[in-house]
């Protein structure tokens, strides 16, 4: 029942895409168009500017790396105690004496 209803979802959103999507170079022939700028000149011939560069420190990578590291090692840890809480993975304890 909920494949069908996903089914009839999707053929809606499709139906509905077509109808209001104008007819343009990406819509007969199955390619897509990906916006760039290539150009480095204007039509008068005058150099554009640099685009603007955002600097990207290593400040920046830390604040973004570091926390979501922290998170990423808890979210681990709680796992692997529930684990061995439901006995469900529990390391064998091989004593080769």
């Amino acid at each position: 029942m909920a494949s069908a209803f996903f089914g009839r979802l999707v053929r809606l959103s499709a139906v509905r895409n077509a109808r209001s999507s104008p007819p343009g170079p990406s819509s007969g022939s199955g390619r897509t168009v990906t916006p760039s700028r290539a150009a480095v000149s204007s039509s008068t011939g005058a150099i554009l500017p640099k685009p603007k560069k955002t600097p990207f420190g290593l400040i920046r990578i830390a604040v973004v790396v570091v926390p979501f590291l922290y998170v990423g090692t808890r979210i681990s840890k709680n796992f692997a105690a529930l684990l061995e809480e439901h006995d469900i993975f529990v390391p064998e304890d091989d004593d080769d004496d």
